[in-house]
C-alpha cells in the first residue's frame, strides 16, 4: 500500500510539473521545466554507462555540450534555423574533438553513444519547446499529447494485468501483451474524443487521428528504452522519482512520440486542412 501511495503522489507531482506550465500565459515557464528535465535526463543517460565495459563516455562533458547546444537552440528559437545551425554544428565538431585527450580504446563508439544521447534525450524535448513556442491553439497541443500518452500507458497496464495472455515482445518486455496494447489503444481513442469534446471541439478530427500516431510511437518508445536497459543490465534508468525510477523511465514513450507528433501537426496543418 505504501508503494502504491508513493507512486501515486510521485506521479501526481510529475503530471502537475508537465501540465500546469503548459496552461500558463507565458511559454517560458514550460521552457524552464522542459530544460530542467533535459538536464536531468542527459545526466542520467551518461550515468547508465558508468559500469559498461565497452563504452567510456564522459558524463560531465556529455552533459556540458548537451546543455550548451540546447541553450543555443532556445536562445535562437525565434530567429530561424540558419542561426541555430551556424552555432550548433561547430559545437558538435568540438565535442568530438574532446576524444583526442581522453585516450580511450574505442573513441568512435564513445562519440556515437554520446551524440545519440543528445539525439535521444535533448532533441525531442527541444522539439517540445518548439511546438509550445509556436502553439496558437487554445488547448495546448503538448498537453493533449501527454494526456493521450499517459492514458495509453495506464490502460495498457491495466488491460494487460486483467486480460493479458499473448506476449507482445517477450524478448524485450516480458510483461507487455497484445491484450494490454489493444485495450490501451481503445481507451486512448475514447480519451481523445472525450478530451476534444470537453476542451477542444474545433479539433476533434485532429485529436482522434492523433491516436494513430501517438499510440504506436509511445509503445515503441517504451520498448526502445527497455532494450537499452536490458542491454546495460539495469532495471531503472535512475532513482530520482520514487516508485517510478528515473527521468528516462517516465519520458521513454514521450521522447519517441514527440518528433512524430510534430510531423503529424505539420501534416495536418498544411495538407489535411487544405482539403477539408
Amino acid at each position: 500500500m505504501n508503494n502504491i501511495l508513493v507512486r501515486t503522489l510521485s506521479g501526481a507531482v510529475f503530471i502537475s510539473l508537465i501540465l500546469v506550465p503548459l496552461f500558463l500565459d507565458s511559454p517560458y515557464v514550460a521552457f524552464g521545466v522542459f530544460f530542467c528535465f533535459m538536464i536531468l535526463g542527459i545526466a542520467e543517460y551518461g550515468r547508465l554507462f558508468q559500469s559498461s565495459r565497452d563504452v567510456r563516455i564522459n558524463p560531465a562533458v556529455n552533459t556540458f555540450f548537451s546543455i550548451l547546444i540546447s541553450s543555443i537552440f532556445i536562445v535562437f528559437i525565434g530567429t530561424g534555423w540558419a542561426w541555430v545551425l551556424s552555432f550548433v554544428f561547430p559545437l558538435f565538431l568540438i565535442w568530438n574533438l574532446t576524444e583526442l585527450w581522453r585516450r580511450k580504446d574505442k573513441p568512435l563508439l564513445d562519440i556515437g553513444v554520446s551524440v545519440f544521447g543528445f539525439m535521444y534525450v535533448c532533441v525531442p524535448l527541444l522539439i517540445a519547446i518548439f511546438i509550445h513556442y509556436h502553439d496558437t491553439n487554445t488547448f495546448p497541443l503538448l498537453a493533449g499529447m501527454f494526456i493521450l500518452i499517459w492514458t495509453n500507458d495506464t490502460f495498457a497496464f491495466l488491460s494487460g494485468k486483467f486480460f493479458g495472455k499473448t506476449k507482445l515482445f517477450e524478448r524485450i518486455s516480458p510483461k507487455k501483451t497484445w491484450e494490454g496494447t489493444i485495450g490501451g489503444a481503445v481507451l486512448t481513442g475514447l480519451m481523445a474524443v472525450g478530451m476534444s469534446l470537453l476542451f477542444d471541439q474545433a479539433n476533434l478530427l485532429f485529436w482522434v487521428l492523433s491516436v494513430f500516431f501517438i499510440v504506436p510511437a509511445a509503445i515503441f518508445g517504451d520498448l526502445l528504452e527497455s532494450l537499452f536497459k536490458r542491454s546495460l543490465g539495469v532495471k531503472d534508468s535512475g532513482k530520482i522519482m520514487p516508485g517510478h525510477g528515473g527521468i528516462l523511465d517516465r519520458f521513454d514513450a514521450s521522447l519517441f512520440t514527440i518528433p512524430f507528433f510534430l510531423m503529424w501537426i505539420n501534416f495536418y496543418e498544411y495538407f489535411l486542412k487544405f482539403y477539408l
